[in-house]
C-alpha cells in the first residue's frame, strides 16, 4: 500500500485504479521526483523514457513527440534530445549517479495511417534506444513499436512500471495526434502543448 503525500503535487491526483497519488504527463512534459507517486501518460507515436536510480529511489519520466532536437529551443521537451537531457540533468541535480541510472522505454507506436516510409513512431523508438546506448544507460524493459497506443504508469521510487495497450481502433488518440502534429507544423517551437 502506497503512503499518501502530505499535499498532492501540482497536476497530481489520486489514481483509484493504481491506489496511489499520480501525476499525469502530457506531450513535451518531463518530471523527476523522489516522492511516492506514479507518473502516468498516454502514448501513441510519442515515447516516454522512464529513468531511475534504484539506490536513491529517485526517478522520472519524459514524454517526447519528435526525435532529434532543436538547438534554438533546448528547453523544449517535445524533442527527444532535449527531453532526455532535461530529465537526466534534473535527476543528477537531485543526487542520482549517471552510472546507476536504469531505463524503461515505452511508446513509438505507428498509430497514424498514411506514414509508411519510416513513420514517426519508429523514428522515436529508434532514437531513444540509440540515445540510451550512446549514454551507456541500460534499458531494462521496453515496449516499443506496433500500431497500438499505450497507457503507462511508472512508480519512481521502485522503478516498477505498468503498461496497458489500448485497442488499435482508439480514435481519440489518433485524432489527438493528428491535430497535434498539424499544430506543430504551423506553430513555433516555443510554448506548451496540451492534448487532453
Amino acid at each position: 500500500m502506497s503512503s499518501a503525500l502530505a499535499t498532492p503535487p501540482a497536476g497530481g491526483y489520486f489514481d483509484a485504479a493504481l491506489q496511489t497519488q499520480a501525476i499525469r504527463l502530457l506531450p513535451a512534459d518531463y518530471l523527476a521526483t523522489d516522492q511516492p507517486v506514479a507518473l502516468v501518460t498516454l502514448l501513441g507515436s510519442c515515447v516516454a523514457a522512464c529513468l531511475y536510480d534504484p539506490l536513491l529511489g529517485l526517478g522520472g519520466m519524459n514524454h517526447f513527440m519528435l526525435p532529434g532536437g532543436d538547438v534554438n529551443d533546448a528547453s523544449s521537451a517535445r524533442y527527444g534530445v532535449n527531453a532526455m537531457e532535461l530529465l537526466i540533468n534534473d535527476l543528477l541535480k537531485r543526487g542520482a549517479r549517471r552510472q546507476r541510472l536504469q531505463a524503461k522505454v515505452f511508446g513509438g507506436g505507428n498509430v497514424l495511417s498514411g506514414f509508411h516510409s519510416h513513420p514517426i513512431g519508429t523514428r522515436n523508438a529508434d532514437f531513444v534506444l540509440d540515445y540510451l546506448d550512446a549514454e551507456k544507460i541500460p534499458v531494462i524493459a521496453k515496449d516499443l513499436g506496433d500500431n497500438q497506443a499505450r497507457k503507462v504508469a511508472f512508480f519512481v521510487q521502485s522503478g516498477r512500471s505498468l503498461v496497458r495497450r489500448l485497442p488499435a481502433t482508439r480514435d481519440g488518440v489518433v485524432d489527438a495526434e493528428r491535430a497535434l502534429y498539424g499544430r506543430l507544423a504551423r506553430a513555433p517551437a516555443a510554448g506548451s502543448v496540451e492534448l487532453f
